[in-house]
């Protein structure tokens, strides 16, 4: 059964784009270029997922998000142009699955879209790692502790999920690079500690005394496997 997605956004340049590569991906995509419009799509019709544009000029999508979610758990992906990071954190508080910042490539949108629908119908499994209070979402790509996004670049995430594939072994540096050949090794040549040092800033309940990533002296890393 094809995907019903409702894009709220009132950009109609964008959402004609964003419907258009949606639906040559094969869902079935409806279009509010209002939040008052689409809340009243909602209580109409089902939708599988909900694209919710976060500046709208009738509604602020925060307040749209709440509503939504006070009605029910249809996932919601929403996009975002405000710099403002704390408009982002709201959002997932509120109860919205997941962000995208404009501008955006159209295959990440698709990406993101198709992992909040995965995880909805419960074919999260093969896309989440969990480690106690950490959670490593493959699909999204993206790393929540807590349930809270942790901030990080998409090196950094890479550096990670590596770590995280091996949890309790010890990796070199050089172990690193080769299991990071599908990455621009100039990213993380001589700057691996660097990268380190930013992820546990992001994952670390205490960066500077880490559990999670653990270095072994004169050995590497190690990604630790068990985790409160």
């Amino acid at each position: 059964m094809t995907d019903r997605i409702l894009l709220i956004e009132d950009d109609p340049e964008l959402a004609e784009m964003v419907k258009s590569y949606l639906g040559e991906a094969g869902y079935s995509v409806s279009v509010a270029g209002r939040g008052e419009t689409g809340i009243a799509m909602l209580a109409r019709e089902p939708f599988d997922s909900i694209i919710l544009d976060l500046m709208l000029p009738d509604m602020d999508g925060l307040e749209i998000c709440r509503r939504i979610r006070a009605r029910g758990r249809t996932p919601i992906l929403m996009l975002t142009a405000r710099g403002d990071a704390m408009d982002r954190i709201i959002g997932l508080e509120l109860g919205a699955d997941d962000y995208l910042p404009k501008p955006f490539e159209p295959r990440e949108l698709l990406a993101r879209l198709r992992a909040v629908l995965r995880r909805t119908k419960g074919g999260q499994d093969a896309d989440l790692m969990h480690f106690g209070r950490l959670e490593i979402d493959l699909g999204a790509r993206v790393v929540r502790l807590d349930g809270k996004l942790c901030p990080m670049t998409s090196h950094q995430f890479a550096l990670l999920l590596v770590l995280a594939q091996h949890a309790g072994r010890v990796l070199s540096r050089d172990v690193i690079m080769d299991l990071l050949s599908n990455e621009p090794l100039e990213v993380f040549d001589r700057s691996i500690d660097v990268h380190i040092s930013r992820i546990r800033a992001a994952i670390e309940d205490d960066p500077k005394n880490p559990r999670r990533v653990i270095t072994v002296r004169g050995a590497g890393y190690v990604f630790a496997k068990q985790q409160d």
